[in-house]
């Protein structure tokens, strides 16, 4: 697809989310106010995300697409699995061992994405609005089911798959035709009050945001699906509200949001380096911004050229880069020695 702006933006600013969230985890549980704003980003960053992922889901679905699909995203996962379980081991962490269908980290969401694709074979083939009814009525459901939970990742793939049906049924025009005012004012008053809710409520399970966990093991076994209910209203209002103030013109930044998948797959290794050294406190706001520059620094650098010419073999099964600048050095040289001949 063509490449837009605005989206790319909205991927910048998510995939920080994403980093800066698991950067301030471990400091939510001594502090009303970290826990507030950590609630608070999980409510809508997932969601977003993967609205976004369904946006630009607009292959075929035939045979050599799911193939190529499987190419960019389960291979990677599989990769990615093995050298998390060696960082782990090597850490000295217990649960290095987890199985191959068990994701580490946020490896989750490769697997959930193959099978968001797969799932959308068949519900593209319905009118729009009963394809998300359909799937908003089985992510209420399989929270009475026990056996589906983190492994394969179907608790989250079930849950998450109505967020992703709407970006892949939503246009770019009607996204930007919500940018009104109006609807803008309106984006303030939700993020402030679901703000406000959070820090006055009682400890919310992150389970229900996280999506990975039955309505027994988050202690509602006979009124999760209420529970459940109001999460997606939630996310689905703070989605739409982070969304509509996303800028929609190129600027300086914007060429970062189009290598999220790089962040997305390495900033694991960073944070729990951080975790383990305790490396970080937040004491004060020059603490909190202090942690705010790591996590733009480290969304910066893992977007950066270098480290996909490095790595664009083992994320995207690619030498495209590392062939360009040779073919560049080798053009460079050629040039050289015509000047020098000359």
């Amino acid at each position: 697809m063509e490449r837009s702006a605005y989206f790319d933006n909205a991927k910048l600013v998510l995939i920080f989310l994403v980093v800066f969230g698991h950067i301030i985890q471990p400091f939510t549980h001594g502090s009303l106010g970290m826990n507030t704003l950590y609630t608070w980003i999980y409510t809508f960053h997932m969601p977003a995300f993967i609205f976004l992922a369904g946006f630009f889901a607009k292959g075929l679905g035939n045979r050599k697409y799911i193939m190529n699909l499987a190419k960019k995203v389960l291979v990677p996962y599989f990769i990615f699995q093995v050298l998390y379980s060696g960082y782990y081991f090597y850490l000295g962490h217990n649960d290095w061992q987890t199985g191959i269908f068990y994701p580490h980290w946020s490896l989750w969401f490769l697997f959930s994405l193959f099978s968001w694709h797969l799932l959308l074979y068949f519900f593209k083939k319905m009118p729009m609005y009963l394809s998300v009814t359909v799937s908003l009525i089985v992510g209420l459901l399989v929270g009475y089911f026990g056996e589906i939970g983190h492994t394969f990742s179907l608790s989250r793939t079930f849950v998450f798959f109505p967020f992703f049906l709407l970006g892949y049924w939503l246009t770019k025009d009607q996204m930007m035709s919500m940018k009104r005012k109006s609807m803008r004012i309106g984006s303030l008053v939700v993020m402030a009050f679901v703000a406000v809710a959070i820090y006055i409520a009682p400890t919310i399970n992150s389970g229900w945001l996280l999506a990975s966990k039955s309505y027994i093991d988050l202690g509602m076994p006979e009124y999760g699906i209420v529970a459940r209910l109001l999460v997606y209203v939630t996310a689905s209002a703070m989605a739409l509200s982070i969304l509509l103030w996303i800028p929609s013109r190129e600027n300086v930044f914007t060429k970062f949001g189009t290598q999220t998948l790089y962040v997305y797959l390495l900033h694991g290794f960073f944070v729990q380096f951080f975790r383990d050294n305790n490396l970080f406190k937040v004491n004060s706001i020059l603490d909190f911004a202090g942690i705010s520059v790591v996590a733009a620094s480290i969304v910066l650098v893992l977007s950066s050229k270098p480290i996909q010419v490095v790595l664009q073999p083992i994320i995207e099964g690619k030498i495209s880069l590392i062939r360009n600048m040779f073919r560049q050095v080798s053009k460079s040289q050629h040039k050289e020695n015509l000047h020098v001949k000359n």
